[in-house]
């Protein structure tokens, strides 16, 4: 795997002041860890984005702060809802000899016969593998072959799926990972003769939802 490299400078800047700092292109970040006490840090603002887009959660890279570097994962991404660019990342320093557990996302190829020859909806019940192994042994994403999906009821599980060597997965080798079923068909709602069919208050109001994230410490600027 190439070593991905990037570059920072430790900081004093905090609160508010911190948008002088991303106005002048720099990305503010924190690396901690077991062994690390907290340290804020800068990053390249437009490096550090195209960089860190590549990434998921599970990509090794090494942070540089001023010729000391440190092997971590990016634990937090936060962005500006507008723009969509980062404001502020969080990085976890790690031991290289010391494993670790974290999460893998899966990356499902192959083709489903299921889907073509009895209309097959395929239900993903897991995105991701809890997996334990040495940070330099630690995937990017795990794939899982679907080719063996040929019917309505055919699934694969945890223990049918082939991890990289010195990986060990921490789920249940019995769950299931994805499945293959019937799709179900939408009804509308029958009437009496002569009644009007009127939705409920539930089925007509729209569907709120409210993101909320974390409190920052360091707040992103508002355009």
């Amino acid at each position: 795997m190439e070593k991905i490299v990037l570059k920072a400078t430790k900081r004093d800047v905090t609160g508010k002041q911190v948008k002088a700092l991303r106005r002048a292109g720099q990305l503010p970040a924190v690396i901690y860890g077991r062994h690390v006490e907290p340290i804020a840090i800068s990053l390249e603002a437009h490096t550090a984005n195209l960089v860190l887009s590549k990434l998921t959660s599970s990509t090794l890279l090494t942070i540089d702060v001023e010729g000391k570097e440190y092997a971590a994962l990016v634990r937090d991404r936060q962005r500006n809802y507008i723009k969509g660019n980062l404001t502020h990342v969080d990085l976890l320093a790690l031991d290289l000899t010391e494993k670790i557990r974290t999460k893998v996302h899966l990356a499902f190829t192959g083709v489903a016969s299921a889907v073509k020859d009895f209309s097959a909806v395929l239900v993903h019940r897991m995105e991701a593998l809890e997996v334990e192994c040495l940070p330099t042994d630690l995937p990017e994403r795990i794939s899982v072959d679907i080719s063996s999906i040929k019917e309505i009821g055919n699934s694969v599980r945890v223990r049918d799926i082939a991890l990289p060597e010195k990986v060990v997965v921490l789920d249940d080798e019995d769950e299931i990972v994805i499945i293959a079923t019937l799709a179900k068909e939408e009804k509308e709602p029958v009437a009496a003769e002569g009644a009007e069919v009127v939705p409920s208050a539930e089925a007509a109001a729209p569907s709120l939802s409210v993101e909320r994230g974390k409190k920052e410490e360091e707040t992103p600027e508002k355009k």
